[in-house]
């Protein structure tokens, strides 16, 4: 596996490959990897011939008040971590080298849905995601590119500018990775004392008695949410938003339910750590 933070020299190796009719997929990644990251970048070399995996802490997907600075950084237990798993390469560029003119001026954005749920709470994130999401592609010229479901907002506004903007890709979701215990994997559990990581279960399990209560024919959206709200309440976390979306468009759905395929968002807060998750009802 090589590292390379050089745009032209990552373009460079990969035109070899490309010129060999080798298949490219690129697991794109802020770094601190961990085993929901390895199923990732599992997923993308079991189905392509060439995996790239960028490290890249994208600096215009982050508010002002938010942890840009403290944001996990270890590239080299990254490397290993990829490696063992069987990447080709680690793309790791500066924030000089993705935006050498500083934060740009062009940008990709999704109005109508990049302000709703994680996107009230975090204005111009969605904005830089899908900007530097669509750099990359650029960059790699993938085949594939892999995403993990946990963040189904960011997988929905991807797959939506995929389709609208025409990249020659094919996105690739993959499964949320839990713990033993439930609790989704994520770089920011790093930030968690050991009595917030107990109290934050409060969230798998609240989105499991809310899917239970569903399949039992409970159809009622403000009794679902307040079975998730309340589990969490009830472990000291605080409740940013619980949300139930059609998982077709994204929409909020409000009242009576229907039997389409429905997800439920959550983010809450424990301590000073945010978390998210989700899970379908149907």
């Amino acid at each position: 596996m090589k590292i390379i933070s050089s745009i032209q020299e990552l373009r460079d190796a990969l035109s070899i490959y490309r010129k060999e009719g080798k298949t490219i997929g690129l697991v794109p990644t802020m770094g601190a990897l961990h085993s929901g990251h390895a199923s990732l970048i599992d997923a993308s070399v079991s189905k392509t011939d060439v995996t790239v995996v960028s490290v890249f802490v994208n600096p215009i997907q982050f508010g002002k008040n938010e942890d840009l600075d403290k944001y996990p950084r270890c590239l080299d237990k990254d490397a290993e971590l990829a490696e063992a798993h069987g990447a080709s390469f680690i793309f790791a560029p500066s924030a000089q080298e993705m935006y050498p003119d500083g934060e740009p001026e062009t940008f990709v954005r999704n109005k109508p849905l990049e302000n709703q749920y994680c996107g009230a709470y975090r204005p111009g994130h969605f904005r830089g995601v899908l900007t530097v999401v669509a750099k990359l592609f650029l960059i790699t010229l993938p085949d594939f590119a892999f995403f993990g479901e946990k963040d189904y907002q960011q997988v929905f506004l991807i797959e939506q500018m995929v389709k609208t903007l025409n990249f020659p890709v094919q996105i690739v979701r993959c499964p949320i990775i839990r713990e033993e215990s439930g609790l989704a994997l994520s770089s920011r559990n790093a930030y968690l004392s050991e009595e917030e990581r107990q109290n934050a279960l409060s969230i798998y399990k609240g989105l499991l008695a809310a899917k239970a209560a569903f399949a039992k024919g409970e159809r009622s959206e403000t009794k679902l949410r307040n079975l998730v709200i309340q589990s969490i309440l009830l472990q000291r976390g605080t409740v940013q938003y619980v949300e139930i979306v059609s998982a077709k468009t994204l929409e909020k759905q409000v009242g009576h339910l229907h039997d389409e395929k429905l997800v439920v968002l959550v983010a809450s807060f424990f301590g000073k750590t945010r978390l998210i998750d989700n899970m379908e009802l149907t």
